[in-house]
Parts: C-alpha cells; sequence; structure tokens
C-alpha cells in the first residue's frame, strides 16, 4: 500500500507546531536552572485613592520579587488622618506566584489624601 504524501500545508503546519513546542521546552528548562531558591519577598506599592459613593477605594498592588510562592498572603493599609482618626483595610490573596504581581483594593470612610497610609503585610504561609 502506498502511503500519501504530505502537502506543503501539512509541513508548515508541523515545522510551526515543532518550534513552539521546543521553544517552550527551552524556556521551561531556562527558567529551572536559572532560578535561585529565595523564599517569598512581598512588597506592597499603593494607587490613588479614588471617592466612590460613601467610602475611598486605594489601588494595591502586590509583588512577590522572590522565588518561591507565597498562599494566604495577609496585606493591612492602615490610615492615620490629621483629625487623629484612624482606620484599616485589608484582604488577602489566597496565592502570590513568584516574580508575579497581584492587585486588590482597600477602602476607608475617611478620604486617605487627608491622612497617612502605612502598607504592611501581616503574613503568608510557604505551600
Amino acid at each position: 500500500m502506498k502511503r500519501p504524501k504530505k502537502n506543503w500545508l501539512e509541513w508548515t503546519i508541523f515545522a510551526i507546531s515543532l518550534v513552539l513546542v521546543l521553544v517552550t521546552a527551552g524556556v521551561l528548562v531556562q527558567q529551572q536552572f536559572s532560578l535561585e531558591d529565595k523564599p517569598p519577598d512581598p512588597q506592597i506599592e499603593l494607587g490613588t485613592p479614588e471617592a466612590h459613593d460613601g467610602y475611598f477605594a486605594v489601588p494595591v498592588k502586590v509583588t512577590n520579587r522572590g522565588d518561591s510562592t507565597a498562599a494566604s498572603v495577609q496585606v493591612e493599609v492602615a490610615l492615620r488622618t490629621v483629625e487623629g482618626e484612624s482606620e484599616t483595610g485589608q484582604f488577602d490573596l489566597p496565592y502570590l506566584p513568584r516574580r508575579s504581581t497581584r492587585e486588590g483594593w482597600v477602602t476607608f470612610q475617611h478620604d486617605p489624601a487627608k491622612g497617612k497610609m502605612e502598607p504592611r503585610i501581616l503574613g503568608y504561609e510557604k505551600p
């Protein structure tokens, strides 16, 4: 029995697929050997507060600069106004993968622009 010849489209699809698989494998191997075993290192960056109906929302960016994933990351932002009022906002991130960024929001009743915000990581786990 004679095998049918492949046409140019089949060879093109095969070549593209082969290149994609090899590039993916190369990136995975490169990451495996280039990453160190640094523990999670979450860093917080606060955005500009936005006024909403009855509250103020502040965007929060959390970046993990470490080479390990952090789980159950607890983020807190304390607000101290010039009038002496204080309140806190917090949220949890289930996972913060290595070298990645996640975003969340905290809300306050008082205007954060008229006070000082102090962000901090309350804690996290190593999965």
